[in-house]
């Protein structure tokens, strides 16, 4: 058994014993997030941008926008593309080259969550239909890994896509620029499972103790927009209902403090 593997073995027992007594390592409640902090507006060069923390885990995120060719399927609307940096300076585990499985993960559940919830009116970036529409570039960087990655990286991204204006004087579209058109404000929750307890916004101890992890999505009229499940097997149906509950019931506390703020804002 490796160093590691017995680290987690010690966090398991005392999370586990913990749990008995209905507590968490850092006190908070089962159903309660760490202290969420939300700036826009820190990249100069950016159409709109966001920082990100959530407790100790901190996340970047750019929105760019440029004309271009839009996809042979979709020759009316804009695109959207996400991509994802876990600079290694932010945990051990990050390794510098290219993109590797957990940052190509992340970029897709942000990408999807955007789209599902059809957060933004892609048909509104058409210049010229089939030949040039707006291509909208959400890049995140990760600068400090203490667990649930993807909640912060999806907050980073609505609040920079919240606060983004469409550069049309820069290429010559129009004489005004205009706020990008943000229709929806899906909010993504990340629970995990462990010894029959849903745990809100794990720690990273938490994610690598727990054998399962489950995100909800939900848009801005608490419907259910996506689900991402990692790891262990098959949740309880009752396990799964209170998961689904607790995260759009999170989603819509988290909607309304800290993204409806920004609306229209840039």
């Amino acid at each position: 058994m490796s160093d590691n593997d017995v680290l987690i073995e010690i966090h398991r027992d005392q999370m586990y014993n913990l749990l008995q007594r209905n507590e968490r390592e850092d006190g908070r409640a089962f159903d309660e997030h760490r202290e969420i902090s939300i700036e826009t507006g820190i990249l100069e060069r950016a159409e709109g941008s966001a920082l990100v923390k959530l407790g100790d885990s901190m996340v970047a995120v750019g929105v760019k926008m440029q004309p271009g060719e839009p996809f042979p399927d979709t020759p009316d609307s804009g695109v959207i593309i996400t991509n994802a940096e876990l600079i290694p300076l932010a945990s051990p585990t990050f390794e510098s080259g290219p993109p590797g499985e957990e940052a190509v993960e992340l970029a897709r559940v942000v990408d999807r969550g955007v789209r599902e919830s059809k957060a933004i009116d892609l048909k509104k970036l058409c210049l010229v239909e089939g030949e040039k529409v707006w291509l909208v570039f959400i890049d995140i960087h990760i600068l400090d890994h203490d667990g649930n990655l993807l909640d912060a990286a999806s907050l980073g991204a609505i609040a920079a896509l919240l606060t983004t204006t469409i550069p049309n004087k820069h290429y010559g579209i129009a004489e005004e620029d205009e706020p990008l058109p943000v229709v929806d404000i899906p909010v993504a929750v990340t629970m995990v499972e462990f010894e029959g307890n849903i745990l809100v916004d794990p720690t990273y101890i938490e994610e690598t103790v727990a054998s399962t992890r489950l995100t909800v999505i939900s848009n801005k009229d608490g419907a259910l927009s996506g689900m991402q499940k990692i790891g262990g097997g098959p949740l309880k149906p009752e396990l799964l209902a209170k998961a689904v509950k607790m995260g759009i019931d999170r989603g819509k506390e988290i909607r309304k403090k800290y993204l409806e703020p920004l609306v229209h804002t840039s």
